[in-house]
């Protein structure tokens, strides 16, 4: 790679950050241990993941297995708090509420309250034009390490992987993009910034639960058919019938 080469990807990498950064969030799930009022003093994180911001009104996107307990929570015990920043660059975080889930595209909605803030939703790209070759960039909170950006391309399109439910996800996006714990429902963007995926599974060296390089993300044309039923009526359109 020549140095002008080198440059131009350097502003590549460090303008994606910094444009859609902001748009993705951390999240901790939360089991109390105690049914108490302050939350932070007898409370347990039971796990992390990542998620991004879908519209202006605190909508946030992740998968369904990154907050799968408090899916499925009759205790009342789980919490899900969300850690994200302002479109002026303030941290806050705010407790997410499940609003809609769909464990066969492993996909959940939560909404989180932005009140007084003004926060900065992803832009949404196509996964119906990607080509194997293209360059790719996973944002996410790996091992809890808040914003990390990992770069490689797309290795290959119409995968499947199973899904949460114990069936197939189909059309998966393949990348050799680093994808490892608390990844999980963080975005895959195209070299324009736009979400093309959202990252979601990984096969893992053995012995080592690191990625093998061999990742996976739902087709971002499924996310768009599937989120905006769960927003409105909490379920996928197939349950609706």
């Amino acid at each position: 790679m020549s140095f002008s080469n080198k440059n131009t990807f350097l502003c590549t990498f460090l303008r994606l950050s910094q444009e859609t950064s902001p748009s993705v969030v951390f999240i901790k799930d939360i089991e109390l241990r105690m049914l108490d009022e302050d939350e932070d003093a007898d409370a347990k994180v039971q796990g992390t993941g990542s998620g991004f911001i879908w519209d202006q009104f605190g909508h946030v996107v992740t998968n369904y297995h990154v907050v799968a307990k408090l899916a499925t929570d009759t205790s009342g015990l789980q919490r899900c708090k969300v850690f994200l920043v302002d479109a002026k660059g303030n941290s806050f975080y705010s407790e997410g509420k499940i609003i809609g889930f769909d464990p066969a595209y492993d996909l959940a909605v939560l909404k989180i309250d932005v009140d007084g803030h003004e926060i900065r939703p992803v832009v949404l790209g196509q996964s119906n034009k990607l080509h194997v070759g293209q360059s790719c960039f996973a944002i996410g909170n790996p091992y809890g390490y808040e914003n990390t950006l990992t770069t490689g391309v797309v290795s290959g399109l119409g995968r499947e992987i199973p899904s949460p439910n114990g069936g197939a996800i189909k059309g998966a996006i393949q990348t050799d993009a680093d994808i490892n714990a608390g990844n999980s429902g963080g975005p895959l963007i195209d070299s324009y910034g736009h979400v093309i995926g959202v990252n979601t599974a990984t096969f893992t060296r053995k012995g080592s639960g690191m990625s093998s390089g061999v990742n996976f993300a739902i087709p971002i044309d499924t996310v768009l058919r599937t989120v905006p039923y769960l927003i409105v009526y909490g379920t996928p359109y197939s349950n609706r019938f």
